[in-house]
């Protein structure tokens, strides 16, 4: 998973970097995520930027596509490679994801959070992160969570740091999210969540 991961195989090998983007289909990710035309989605320690990038062809350039990382490098490096393939819809930022996101009030459609909160305490950073998400997100927006299963594999995080999707329901739901939808990516699950009102 991003930032601990050797990737399972040969053809798994597209990119370099902290990303979990190349361990499932990212088609079946982004039929999941349903980005629109016009929608702003929210990438938190976006890594290498893989997601984001899909993200800015989903929404066009109507759409608006924001990406923070706590690596000055990987945001740099994003930017460059949004310049290079000519999306103009992306914009990163440096951010610390325990602290306050740099974004207005009910800005968001869909906020990612891939393969992340596995390297956290959860009972210390979840309080302030699901209320800044809370907050930028719109009253429909959605939260989606990619984690890595919770199966003792030779490759990614120890079983110890892994977060099932019960486990991770568990967490989300006591900060007033419900879960509406649940996708077995193969390695990782992805699991999506509404605020309740």
């Amino acid at each position: 998973c991003k930032g601990s991961m050797t990737r399972p195989g040969p053809e798994h090998r597209r990119g370099r970097g902290p990303s979990s983007y190349w361990m499932q289909d990212p088609d079946l990710v982004f039929r999941e995520l349903n980005l629109k035309e016009g929608d702003t989605f929210l990438d938190i320690g976006c890594g290498t930027g893989d997601y984001a990038i899909r993200a800015g062809t989903e929404v066009g350039r109507s759409g608006t596509v924001f990406a923070t990382d706590i690596q000055e490098g990987l945001v740099h490096a994003l930017m460059e490679r949004a310049k290079t393939e000519g999306l103009e819809n992306i914009h990163a930022v440096v951010n610390d994801i325990r602290n306050p996101l740099p974004f207005e009030n009910s800005c968001i459609d869909i906020c990612l959070i891939s393969t992340v909160l596995h390297s956290l305490d959860l009972n210390q950073a979840l309080p302030m992160l699901l209320r800044e998400i809370k907050r930028v997100l719109k009253p429909e927006g959605k939260l989606a969570i990619i984690e890595c299963n919770k199966e003792n594999l030779d490759f990614g995080p120890p079983l110890h740091m892994r977060i099932s999707a019960d486990e991770l329901n568990q967490h989300i739901s006591i900060h007033g999210f419900v879960n509406v939808s649940h996708a077995d990516l193969g390695f990782n699950y992805l699991s999506t969540f509404v605020a309740q009102s």
